[in-house]
Formats: structure tokens, C-alpha cells, sequence
């Protein structure tokens, strides 16, 4: 929604508007091209509700804690990609990778014994936290003070981040926000908390290659494992209104049955496909979905809908395969890192996908942006409809 200028934001007639950031490591630069495009042609827009998961908790957690408008914040967020690198990520010299590798390879061969290393990511992200002290600045009690402050000043009504518990098999979705509700499914909960820079690692934390992160109970992964519904959390917190921002495009049959290898899958397109289903697959089942939740509840009175409202919900994805569109950039990737990717088979498939959520390199970061910019100018008209109070069911 716009909120027209000098408008007490803490009172708008609307706050409804979600943005739903999903995972996809380097790809989430994406949506940061989808951001730019937004803003300039909705300079005035408020965004009340943010979800993020993996990396889109990053992008998601650097809005909900600006403190200046929306266009500042994805201005500078802007910048914060172009600068990025894959030795701000992760560690990539030589001696960090080979004793990583050589921990993992003792653990093998030990058999789970005394003498076994105790082993976490195959990959260091302390650097990753570094970045992220510096650019979320917590406060002394971990906590990223921008988003309370934010929620205060009626700027912010919730952030919602999604996190895998390793202990449960649950996705856990930490919420911060103003008059929220709590919700629990079999495989699903909300917890409210504070947001912290553990919560945004936890995250991220890429399954076996990013270290687990210890939070309240126990540790936590990627939020993108189990998450089959990257939209609930957004309507939890009240979101009538959804824009999602996809890190998939959607192939046509022909592209879709055309091989991506030549004779036995490597480990690269094995992984790549685990990879796709999941944090790639879930908003296109997401928005399956509730396209057909609402054809339903068109065709009930209001009486009987049992509470139920139609969401409004635009998907803006990639027109190109940022997997294959990777490939092009591999070369530029650190020798020894490129190294052990190409042993993976990265060079034997013609979209490397688990390469690409791992490429944090400059050239490819500011492509992913212009892609996201050119797509979302593309979808303005579905954008404006979406955005437009009047065209909506208040």
C-alpha cells in the first residue's frame, strides 16, 4: 500500500500488504532488483508485514530494521549486494577449506567413534556473521533494535523469520511484531520472540554446508527444509494482500523435458535437484493453492466461509534460469572453491543449482538485480492492481 505524504503511518486505513521473501542463497539478489524496480515506481509504499526465509530472511530483517523510508532502505540494501563477495560469506583460502575437508574425511573413516572430529558445515560462515553484526547492528542483548523501534513508531506491524529445528523436524517461524497471534501445526509453529542475528544465521544455514545455529532449544537450519507453505506465515500475521518473490522460473514442457546431463547424474545435479524441491518448489504449490482456496470462496456466501477470506497473491519470477545462468560466472569463483565444486560435477550439468546459491560473486549478484528489475517492470500493471486500496475488498 502508498501511504500518501506526511500520513501517520501508525494509523493507516490498510495494513493487509505482505511481502514474502523466499530462499535461494546468492539468488536473493534477485529480489533486491524486484525491490528497486518497486519502489521506484511506489515511492511512497509501506510494507506493514515482511517474511523471509533463508536467504530472503537477510533482505527481510534489513527492511524490518531500517530506520529510514523504504526507498533508502532498499537503496543502501542495494549497495550492500554489489559489494558482496564469497570471502564475505563464507572462508575461502586454502587452509580454511582443506581443514574443513579433512575434519569431514576423519569423520568418514572414524566410524563415529571417540576419536571423531566434531564436525558442522563443510563451509566457515563466520564470516557471514561479521557482515551481518555490522550491517543489522544488534544491540548489547543480541537484539536487532531497528525492528522493535520500527513496530513502536507504527512503521512495521511484524517480521516473520523461518527456521528448521533439527531437533523436531518442525519449521519454527520466529515472529516479532504488535498484537500477534501465535499459531501451531503438526509441522509448523510460530514462537514469538525478539529478532536476533542468531535467528537470520539460523536462517540461511544452507543444510550441510552452513553450521547449524544454537538457538532458545536446540539447533536450527535452513527455513526453506520444510517449509511446504512460504505464504502462511504472512497470512498468520493478517496479510490479505501478498507479493512473493520467487527465485524459479517457470519452464515451459519443452524446456522442462530437455536433459540437463549427458550419461550418470553427478553429485552437482543430484544435489541441484534436492536443491529445487527444497527452496525452489514450495510458492509454486503455495500459490496453487490459495488460487484454488479463493475460487472456492467465491462460490460461498460470506456466512459460510467459516472465517475464511480470499488473499490476494502476485508471484513475481525470474524470466531466465538463474541455474544456468550461473554457469557463466563459475570461472570467476575461487580457484580452490571453484576446484572442489567442478569434483561435484558442476561443470557436467547445464544448470548448476547448488552452485548458484553459492555464488556471491559481484558479476553475477548484479545481473540477478537486473533481471529482477527488468521482470518486476514487466508485472507493474499485476503490482498497481494489487497495491490499489479501492481495487481490493477492505
Amino acid at each position: 500500500m502508498t501511504v500518501p505524504a506526511g500520513a501517520d503511518r501508525g494509523a493507516p486505513e490498510r495494513d493487509d500488504l505482505a511481502l514474502v521473501l523466499v530462499g535461494g542463497g546468492a539468488r536473493a539478489a534477485y529480489q533486491v532488483g524486484f525491490l528497486r524496480s518497486l519502489i521506484r515506481l511506489h515511492p511512497g509504499l509501506w510494507l506493514p508485514i515482511i517474511t523471509g526465509t533463508s536467504a530472503g530472511a537477510i533482505n527481510a530483517a534489513y527492511l524490518a530494521a531500517h530506520a529510514g523510508s523504504l526507498t533508502e532502505a532498499v537503496s543502501e540494501l542495494s549497495q550492500l549486494w554489489h559489494a558482496q563477495r564469497v570471502d564475505q560469506v563464507f572462508r575461502v583460502d586454502n587452509v580454511s577449506l582443506l581443514s574443513q575437508l579433512a575434519r569431514w574425511g576423519f569423520r568418514l573413516v572414524s566410524g563415529g567413534g571417540a576419536i571423531a572430529p566434531n564436525v558442522q558445515g563443510l563451509l566457515d560462515t563466520a564470516p557471514l556473521r561479521v557482515f551481518l553484526n555490522r550491517t543489522l547492528t544488534p544491540s548489547r542483548t543480541g537484539e536487532i533494535s531497528g525492528i522493535a523501534e520500527n513496530i513502536a513508531a507504527g512503521r512495521l506491524r511484524a517480521l516473520a523469520i523461518t527456521t528448521s529445528s533439527y531437533s523436531t523436524g518442525q519449521s519454527v517461524i520466529w515472529v516479532q511484531g504488535s498484537d500477534i497471534q501465535g499459531w501451531e501445526r503438526p509441522n509448523r509453529r510460530s514462537r514469538k520472540t525478539a529478532i536476533t542475528v542468531d535467528h537470520v544465521m539460523a536462517s540461511s544455514a544452507l543444510p550441510l554446508f552452513f553450521p547449524a545455529i544454537r538457538l532458545d532449544d536446540g539447533w536450527y537450519g535452513d527455513g526453506g527444509i520444510r517449509m511446504m507453505t512460504p505464504c502462511s506465515p504472512a497470512i498468520h500475521l493478517g496479510a490479505r494482500r501478498i507479493i512473493a518473490v520467487s527465485n524459479r522460473c517457470r519452464s515451459s514442457m519443452e524446456d522442462a523435458d530437455r536433459p540437463l546431463i549427458q550419461g550418470y547424474p553427478p553429485p552437482a545435479q543430484i544435489a541441484g535437484q534436492l536443491v529445487q524441491a527444497m527452496f525452489l518448489d514450495d510458492l509454486d504449490r503455495d500459490w496453487l493453492n490459495l488460487e484454488r482456496l479463493n475460487r472456492l470462496l467465491e462460490t460461498l456466501p460470506p456466512e459460510k466461509r467459516q472465517g475464511l477470506r480470499p488473499v490476494e497473491l502476485v508471484v513475481i519470477r525470474p524470466s531466465q534460469d538463474l541455474g544456468r545462468l550461473s554457469r557463466q560466472f563459475e570461472p570467476q569463483l575461487p580457484k580452490l572453491f571453484r576446484h572442489l565444486t567442478r569434483g561435484l560435477g558442476s561443470r557436467e550439468t547445464a544448470s548448476p543449482d547448488l552452485v548458484s546459491l553459492l555464488m556471491f560473486q559481484p558479476d553475477y549478484i548484479a545481473r540477478l538485480m537486473e533481471i529482477g528489475e527488468a521482470d518486476a517492470d514487466a508485472a507493474a500493471d499485476r503490482i498497481a492492481a494489487l497495491l490499489d486500496a479501492d481495487a481490493a475488498d477492505p
